[in-house]
Order: C-alpha cells, then structure tokens, then sequence
C-alpha cells in the first residue's frame, strides 16, 4: 500500500475526475470507458474540469515560454508567397507580409496589383479564415470561402474582380467543395451538404450533392447534378475543362485512397443534366483527369502503378482498356504533378517526382513522353503548385521551400531552360544555420525506413531530441521552412521526421502498409526511429520527446502507451485516441477506409489492439505529456484528448505531469499568426522543460 500513498504525494494535484462504471461488450470484449461523461462539452461537470485543467496548465514552470515565443514570431516575419493562378494577362496569389496575421489574396492586372481578399478587412478579430478560391475562366469573377473560429463551415461567395463588391453569397454548408465554373461566368458546380433536417440526425457533417448553380437565383433552387443514393460519407470532386467542353466528377468515399470517375460531354447535354460516362468505378485506384488543349485526355492514376504514371487517352473513349502510358511508374520515385507547355516547336511535360520526400522535376516530350531533360531547382526541398498558364506558354511556376528556406515561386522558361526566381517570402529573417541528414534505419520487420535529421551545425553528443512522425492517408513527410523546427534547433536540440510508414513517400504501397489491419507497423516505425537515435548517439531515451498531431496524435499517443519508458516527453495535439467510438464524432466515419470500423469484429480486433485511451494502465510511470486541443475543432473532437488527458492523470507513477491546452475559438486547421506563435511556445517550452534542452541554454 506503500507505492500509491508516494505517487499520491509526489504527481502533481490534478483536478478530480470521477470514473464511472461504463463497459460495452462489443464481439465478445468488455470494453470499458470510466471517462464518457468527458464527452459532453456543455455539461457543466465537463466545464469545471476544462478550467480546472486551464488553471493547473498555468502553473506549469515552462521554462523558456517567452524566449520560444519571440524567436518563432521572429522567424515567422519571414511571410509567405504562393504559386499564381493565370487568367489571360491576369494572375491572382497568396500573400503574408511580415506584419500580417493572414496571408492576403492578390490580383495583378493592367491596374497594378491590389487587395481582393484579406481575411483582417473582414474580421479584424483574425478569427476568419480565407479556405479556398477559384476565379471564373474569364477572370472577371472569383468565388471563394472563408469560414470563422477554425469550425471549417466555409460559406461560399461571389466577389467582382474589377469592383471588388461581393455580388452573391454566403452560401452555406460548402466545407471542402470545389468549384467548376462554365465559361461566361454565368453558373457553375459546386459540392453542398443537405440541410440538417433533410438529414438523419448527427449526420449533417456527411450527406454532399453535386449541384449546378446560375449566379443570382437562391441556392436552395439549384439543380442537384449528381450524388442521390450514394455513401453518406462521400467526398466529391467536379471540374469543368477550360473550354467548357468536358464536365469531370469524382467519388471518394470518406478519405478512401480510391474514386470512382464520370465524364460527360457538355455540348451534347445540359448542363442541369449531363449524361455521364464511366471512366472507373469500383476500382481500387485514384484517378484523375486533364482534358489538354491538344485535343488528348491525360490520366493521372496509381492504377496498376502505385507510385502513379501518366496515360493519355480521347475523351471519347475514357475507358482503362484505351489508356496508353506516356510517363510510365517509376522504380523509386512517386509521381505527384505534371504541367504541360506546348507554345513551342517540341511541346513538353514538366513532370514532378518526389524521391524520399525529396522534390525533382522531369522534362518529356509531349508526343510520346521520352525524357529529355530536368528543371533546375533551388536545392533539395519541397516542390509544389506546378503550374502553367490555362491557354497554353512556354512558362511554369512553382513553389519551393526546404528546412532553412521561406517559401519561394520559381519561373521556369522551357525557351532557355532556366528557372529563375519570381518571388520570394516577403520578409528578411536571420535564419540560423542547421545541419540536415537523410538517414536509413531498419524497423522491426526489417523493412527500411528514411528520416530527416536537423541539428545545429557543430552537434556532438547526445542532446534533447524531438522525433516527429505522421504515418498516415498518404500523406509525405516533406522538407519545409518551419519556425518551430529552427527555434527548436538554434536552443541546441535535434529535430528528427520519421517518413512512417502510412504515409506516401514511397507511393500508395508504402501507405496501405500502415493501415487498417497493418497500422501496428507505423507505431513500430516510429519506436525504431526512437532506438536508432539513441543506438547513434543523437539522444537519450531521457532527452527524446515525440510530437504530432491529428493522426500523429494517434502516433504519439499509441506510442505512449506501447513504449512509456522510451520517452520523456510527449506533445499530443488534436488527437484521435479512443479508437472504438471515433467514428461518432467529428468527420471520424469519413475515415474508417484508414482504420476500420468497430462495428466489424475483425475490424475491431485492429483498433482495440492499440487503442490509446484503452492501453492506459494503473501504475506505469507514464512521459511527460502535454496534449493541445482546439475548442472549435470540428474534425478531431477534443473529447479525446480530454478522456485520454483524465486517463492518464489518474494512473500513471510518475511525477512528470500530464497537462491539457484547451484552446477557444481555434480550430483544426488554419489560425492567425499570433495564435500559431502562441501554440508554439508552449509546445516548445513544455518539450525542453522534460528533455533538458531549457538547462543548456
């Protein structure tokens, strides 16, 4: 009876959290759940709590917290530049000057350049965010979303380009829909949820429908084009081709790695009605489409080629059995983009890879796709948003960031073959000086997995570490310019970025390898990650912290409850953790193509084998761990990282204390500058508080 009464004495008092008797069986397996009542944010048990928990967070000794926070806020003055967008003689980008909290939407056209969308005009509070936008063929009109608070509940207007007035909108229940404007500017598609009471209740984040809509008539009148009887949790794509031509609808279903694919033919039938043709359906690929100004259909897919390739085909026959490849799969590389420049005696592709995370383009010759060359780049980073003008040139734009480089636009002239630089972050920042390594480690299966190491230059001996992982939807750990990491690095400390399995660095294989029923192997890729660094000498299991967030959170916080004694510190944001009911909460039933389901036995066996919030147990000396939710969070509901935060306070031996960031009025996604610094600061200070970083400097 000894061990308790110390542990009582010695963890810090956490705020009381009552356990109830809650089990479900579910296929045979109790399954129990103390923390439910976590659940509801309004009751006023949960509020007592929250701000029990906000209080105890602020007694927390961070060393460092306003050192951290003036020198992110100090790098972040290095703004941000993005790739533009062509309209004849007119082009629109994204812009975040030193000063700014939000990046700006600009046009530049024979008046100069000017303003169109800064999200500070419209709510100088920086709650309201700019989602997404997408000019009229002609250039004459822009549609765009902004949603408020970090919810992600875009609302869809019309603005004028040449006024600037708004013309139509909002338009509401518009979260992730794309828009497709016919020529004219007269109407185009767009994706819409149903209205809540057309809906079963609780499912109004779920229900889209493609619709066509005519500018200045009341949305609830448009025509709904496609998607009655379908998956509740279906994404769609539409695109319409620059001719007005080719109508394009994609099917997903939640965050499934497949779609199925229509076209149709917009001169031969309405556009309230198109009559769609089958490109796939119940196929297990992705596919997408580009109808080129030469008359020819380009196919981007990872059918039959997992780290993609590109076909071409006629619109005409878009069937697989008519596709022909012209940038066949590559051994090693994955396909990620491709630009086409045709204004020249030899039209080409621009072809974009990635090898290892590490961005490379390729020239073709359009014709028959040899390989003819590379494009210049500005090192070994990230390449994004490869692009040309809509009718035809000889010019490309991309974006291009790496550890110790703001974000950048390039120019390549196919004419000279040179990439210059078109624009550049608009801020000047001393950027510290870091070294960076691509290192092999062997995971516990022997499978090989690659990881970025980024030190400061004169490193020697262990030091404080942050291993940083991901692993999941495919998605690429890649080089980036990033405050945190530098101000992380330039304190004395390592950062480290596994490319877990899980995710898409080495193409669709390498993701199917770390979900579903194979999702152990992320956690293991990450748990070698952490021995390889200490069986080099980077670090100690008493200086080596883990971060991330969303389905890095998952990462983390399985990785937590796996290996306890492998890490001192853990940083766990908005996380997926009670993996037996996150499909009830937030956009979770969009995501059981990655997890599976605990409705299916087998599916569930998957996720009990490793669900965090059920592997805490009583009595493990458990890391110092920090989790960092968002109130307004409408993808990953904070509940379970409340739940998990309770569980954990309650049974672990440790002194090293368990703490909970609940954040109002942010949300999963994009914020204002002052509240990522914030986010920053604390994450930081709390990681070198447990590591020892904060002793050295």
């Amino acid at each position: 009876m000894a061990c308790p009464k110390v542990r009582d004495m010695t963890r810090p008092p956490y705020p009381p959290a009552r356990r109830a008797e809650i089990v479900d069986d579910l296929h045979g397996t109790s399954v129990p759940d103390p923390y439910r009542w976590l659940e509801d944010p309004d009751a006023p048990e949960v509020k007592e709590w929250l701000e029990a928990q906000g209080e105890l967070l602020g007694q927390a000794g961070l060393a460092g917290r306003e050192r951290f926070r003036g020198r992110v806020e100090e790098l972040l003055k290095s703004g941000s530049i993005g790739a533009p967008t062509w309209r004849g003689d007119k082009h629109f980008f994204m812009r975040r000057t030193p000063e700014q909290e939000h990046a700006v939407l600009y046009v530049v056209d024979e008046r100069g350049e000017r303003a169109l969308i800064d999200p500070m005009a419209l709510d100088p509070s920086g709650l309201t965010t700019l989602d997404s936008w997408q000019p009229d063929k002609e250039g004459r009109l822009l549609a765009y979303q902004i949603s408020v608070g970090g919810d992600e509940e875009s609302q869809l207007h019309v603005l004028d380009i040449e006024s600037g007035a708004v013309i139509e909108g909002p338009i509401d229940r518009c979260r992730y829909s794309p828009v497709a404007w016919l020529p004219g500017g007269e109407s185009y598609y767009y994706v819409r949820r149903l209205a809540p009471d057309q809906v079963p209740e609780g499912e109004d984040q779920y229900h889209r429908r493609v619709y066509l809509h005519v500018l200045g008539t009341p949305a609830d009148d448009d025509v709904m084009i496609f998607g009655e009887g379908l998956e509740k949790t279906n994404y769609y794509g539409v695109s319409v081709s620059r001719d007005g031509h080719w109508l394009t609808i994609s099917a997903s279903r939640g965050t499934a790695p497949r779609n199925d694919l229509w076209i149709a033919d917009l001169e031969s039938s309405p556009h309230e009605a198109p009559t769609l043709i089958t490109v796939q359906e119940d196929v297990d690929a992705q596919t997408g489409l580009h109808f080129g100004r030469d008359g020819r259909l380009y196919v981007f897919t990872d059918r039959d080629a997992p780290r993609g390739r590109v076909c071409v085909t006629s619109p005409e026959a878009p069937g697989h059995e008519n596709w022909r490849d012209l940038i066949p799969q590559d051994a090693e590389a994955v396909l990620s983009d491709f630009a086409i420049l045709d204004e020249l005696d030899d039209p080409i592709m621009l072809v974009g890879w990635t090898r290892h995370a590490i961005a490379e383009i390729s020239v073709h010759r359009l014709s028959d796709g040899v390989r003819t060359g590379a494009v210049p780049t500005p090192g070994l980073g990230t390449i994004g948003g490869l692009s040309e003008r809509p009718e035809g040139g000889h010019e490309a734009w991309f974006g291009y960031t790496d550890n110790t480089t703001p974000p950048t636009i390039q120019r390549y002239d196919a004419r000279t073959g040179e990439t210059t630089l078109w624009a550049a972050s608009p801020g000047s920042v001393e950027v510290p000086p870091v070294r960076t390594e691509h290192v092999v480690y062997s995971s516990a299966d022997g499978t090989e997995v690659h990881m970025l190491v980024i030190s400061p230059v004169d490193s020697s001996g262990p030091r404080p570490t942050v291993l940083y992982g991901y692993g999941g939807f495919g998605i690429s750990m890649a080089p980036g310019y990033s405050a945190s990491i530098l101000t992380w690095v330039e304190a004395g400390g390592v950062y480290a970025i596994a490319q877990l399995r899980g995710g898409g660095e080495q193409g669709e294989e390498w993701h199917r390898a770390g979900m579903l029923g194979a999702k152990q192997n992320v956690f293991d890729d990450l748990h070698a990650a952490a021995e390889h660094l200490i069986a080099t000498g980077v670090t100690t299991s008493a200086q080596l912290a883990i971060s991330g967030g969303s389905n890095g959170g998952l990462l983390v916080g399985a990785a937590l409850t796996q290996r306890p004694e492998l890490y001192a510190a853990v940083v766990c944001s908005a996380p997926l953790l009670d993996m037996i009911r996150y499909e009830q909460f937030g956009l979770g039933a969009t995501w059981n193509v990655e997890y599976g389901s605990a409705e299916v036995a087998e599916e569930f066996g998957w996720l009990w084998s490793y669900s965090p919030y059920h592997h805490v147990r009583e009595g493990v000396a458990y890391p110092a761990t920090l989790f960092t939710v968002f109130a307004s969070d409408t993808r990953v509901h904070p509940l379970h990282a409340w739940k998990m935060a309770a569980a954990l306070q309650f049974a672990t031996s440790s002194d090293r204390p368990i703490l909970l960031r609940n954040e109002t009025e942010a949300g999963h996604g994009a914020r204002s500058v002052s509240k990522t610094v914030a986010l920053a600061a604390d994450q930081l200070a709390f990681l070198a508080t447990h590591t020892g970083l904060a002793h050295e400097s």
